[in-house]
């Protein structure tokens, strides 16, 4: 064994459960004792999967997906361009995955996995996932609206009406109805007291919910909701159920999905009980298109995204996101990817340079490879790897011939009967409505005139005062003691995520 072959083994040697990344390749040649592996305890660690298009990030995903599920790890996975669906059948002894595997001195067992086809809200085949308005928060929705600071306070505001007022917020129609309401001379009374919300931007939020409810959001919004703890399933045979989000009927709605995506996430940080560090993952999540999720957003909400991957950990999920160069990714929750897989990075312009230096300097130094050089000549299934030992140690990076998956390569036959056989589809598949905020504040509407108006209470006479100063009022109002103090009580989860006390 060369020097090279007995330091990455010893490096990546596992005592506990792993599960198998490639060969070790130096000078070009594979070098079959360096054998690397991800221990399964790190695989909660969180990871980054990131390359140019046509690289292999996908099917590192696909692989990486496979593994888990042998070992009996529930897997989420977002499908973008419908390729991932084949994982349920076997693949193709006689494709290319044969011969990388006739290339690692492997033998190719073509296989199927356990897998579960989900849509958002119906749109495309599978299981539809839907979500309350109320439960998808006014962080989240922001995202979606593409609002600023003050918008997204406002829209704060208006979700802490709506729950102390035992209004559901159900699906768009419902939060279009409160936002009418609220602009009307009986609405604005209401929110008077704490701080009200200008008529400008209730314009706005109204202009900006049209787009969303032609652009998908009245299929994702409503019930039944989605219950996460779905996706911690395993089949019969104990393995994990590898569940694929269908994005092809969605790829131009990318903010959409990708803030599905991140509910998915907070929703499983609310739900999960505390578990400290496990032999292995209650489950991993492979975040795909994952730049999204930074592009034009808000402070607050980027700090959110940072506390969810922070603390979501403990909880027994690990996090892998899949986007084209680590810059893509904020640098707090990059410094928190300890497993990384890094495929070709092309430089064909000053910017593409750029990026490859700057990719460079967030893996560890090598004694056997100018990562500089390496990285735009690597081929497709070929990338740098560094993960985290079992010790929690950063191993010694190297370039990696990676395995081949051994599912289909490409999209499932008929995803919509696979899904109509789901033991999910009589739990999601019909739509219910539920009496909610629109027909309660139409009912309520009916008997105003024979109502009086309930006075402002004193303890918010000087946060009415304030909304008479106009716009900026609200954010001055926000800054006050009294404006913080109720942002707390709005901000109960890490992404406001407002349940329902009815």
């Amino acid at each position: 064994m060369s020097d090279f072959g007995k330091t990455i083994a010893a490096a990546y040697a596992a005592e506990g459960a792993s599960i198998g990344v490639g060969k070790g390749v130096l000078d070009g040649k594979v070098v079959s004792e360096a054998d690397i592996r991800l221990p399964l305890r790190s695989a909660n660690r969180h990871g980054l999967i990131a390359g140019a298009t046509g690289t292999g990030k996908t099917r590192t995903l696909q692989l990486l997906a496979e593994q888990l599920s042998e070992q009996g790890v529930p897997v989420f996975a977002a499908d973008v361009k419908g390729d991932l669906s084949g994982i349920a059948a076997p693949g193709d002894a006689s494709g290319p995955a044969g011969k990388r595997a006739a290339e690692l001195g492997e033998k190719f067992e073509p296989t199927g996995f356990p897998a579960e086809y989900l849509s958002l809200g119906g749109i495309g085949p599978g299981v539809p996932i839907r979500a309350t308005v109320s439960d998808f928060g006014p962080q989240l929705l922001a995202k979606v609206l593409e609002a600023n600071d003050t918008q997204e306070q406002s829209l704060a505001l208006v979700f802490r009406y709506a729950d102390t007022k035992g209004l559901p917020l159900l699906d768009l129609s419902d939060l279009r109805a409160l936002l009418t309401f609220l602009e009307s001379d009986a609405g604005k009374a209401e929110l008077s007291g704490i701080g009200g919300v200008a008529s400008q931007t209730i314009g706005v939020l109204l202009r900006s919910l049209a787009g969303l409810e032609d652009g998908g959001g009245n299929e994702l919004f409503g019930e039944p909701q989605f219950d996460v703890n779905d996706l911690l399933r395993t089949a019969s045979d104990g393995r994990g159920v590898i569940s694929c989000l269908e994005l092809p009927a969605v790829q131009d709605k990318p903010k959409l999905f990708s803030t599905a995506l991140m509910w998915l996430l907070a929703e499983l940080f609310e739900a999960l009980p505390e578990v400290g560090d496990l032999e292995k993952p209650k489950l991993v999540f492979f975040f795909d298109e994952a730049h999204l999720l930074f592009d034009e957003a808000t402070e607050a909400f980027r700090e959110s995204v940072i506390q969810t991957v922070r603390l979501i950990r403990s909880k027994g999920v690990g996090v892998f996101f899949i986007t084209q160069a680590p810059k893509d990714i904020h640098e707090d929750v990059l410094a928190q990817l300890g497993n990384r897989v890094q495929h070709a990075l092309r430089a064909f312009t000053p910017d593409d340079e750029k990026a490859l230096r700057a990719t460079v300097r967030t893996f560890p130094k090598s004694e056997y490879y100018k990562l500089e050089e390496l990285l735009p000549a690597l081929g497709t299934g070929e990338a740098v790897v560094t993960i985290l030992s079992e010790g929690g140690v950063p191993t010694p990076v190297v370039h990696t011939k990676m395995q081949a998956p051994r599912s289909r390569m490409g999209a499932a036959n008929d995803i919509a009967a696979a899904s109509a056989q789901s033991p999910l589809a009589s739990k999601y598949a019909t739509r219910i409505d539920s009496q909610s905020a629109r027909e309660l504040l139409a009912a309520r509407l009916e008997t105003a005139p024979d109502e009086k108006q309930q006075p402002v209470k004193e303890a918010h006479r000087d946060a009415a005062k304030a909304t008479r100063g106009g716009t900026d009022a609200l954010g001055d109002f926000l800054n006050s003691r009294q404006g913080k103090t109720l942002q707390k009580e709005v901000v109960r989860g890490v992404f406001g995520l407002l349940r329902k006390r009815l």
